[in-house]
């Protein structure tokens, strides 16, 4: 069974009196562990389209599943539960608490979301350090460390859940060509190693060619 599965999906905003159809009659699906790109001019509908699978929208018409559950029946509350469970996020700007250390960024989630025990926390959240190569770098802040670092950081914390999915908004935007490498090579050695499905909105040519699967966009329409 595949992880997604969109059926015959639109989303129309309403601007005033002017309708705008951001997604019209999607039908994709994407499988466990993959490494799939959305791409398309912008104002195409990647972002929206992440949005859709990510619980954070719902479609106008047409079906979701995620996971085998069809998420656009859920309510607000059982949508928020399902996040926590089963999608990480990753996001262009880091999103990372200023206030706290990387190892407290990392430790959010399992505190407010699952609720985790002191010590199994500590456990889980040195191993995801150590496995994105930030162990050493753990009781920095964020304006102590570099682009590359903070969205390590971020790639860990979407991870110290153990999420199925994880939705990248345009993860590399605000990253150099080396840092960018960098975080592309760790997401996929993270994919290879949790067997989680990573799905991208990018402009990134780098991301594009890493992707094992790349959807084109075009006007709120796959092409």
């Amino acid at each position: 069974m595949a992880l997604v599965q969109i059926e015959n999906v639109s989303k129309i905003y309403q601007t005033g009196d002017v309708e705008v159809a951001a997604l019209s009659d999607i039908n994709l699906s994407i499988e466990k562990s993959s490494f799939v790109s959305f791409v398309g001019p912008s104002g195409s509908g990647k972002t929206t389209m992440l949005n859709m699978i990510g619980c954070l929208d719902m479609p106008t018409t047409g079906k979701i599943l995620v996971d085998g559950k069809q998420v656009d029946t859920l309510n607000r509350q059982k949508k928020a539960a399902f996040r926590g469970d089963v999608i990480g996020f990753i996001f262009q700007s880091f999103n990372l608490f200023p206030v706290l250390t990387a190892y407290e960024n990392i430790e959010y989630p399992l505190v407010m979301i699952k609720n985790k025990p002191a010590r199994q926390r500590k456990e889980i959240i040195l191993n995801v350090l150590d496995s994105v190569g930030m162990l050493s770098q753990k009781d920095k802040f964020p304006d102590q460390l570099s682009g590359g670092q903070k969205q390590r950081v971020a790639v860990a914390r979407a991870l110290v859940t153990q999420p199925k999915l994880v939705m990248a908004d345009e993860p590399t935007a605000n990253l150099d060509k080396e840092s960018s490498i960098n975080v592309i090579r760790l997401m996929r050695d993270m994919k290879d190693k949790f067997g989680t499905t990573f799905i991208f909105s990018t402009h990134d040519p780098r991301i594009m060619e890493e992707a094992e699967i790349t959807h084109t966009l075009v006007d709120g329409k796959l092409a």
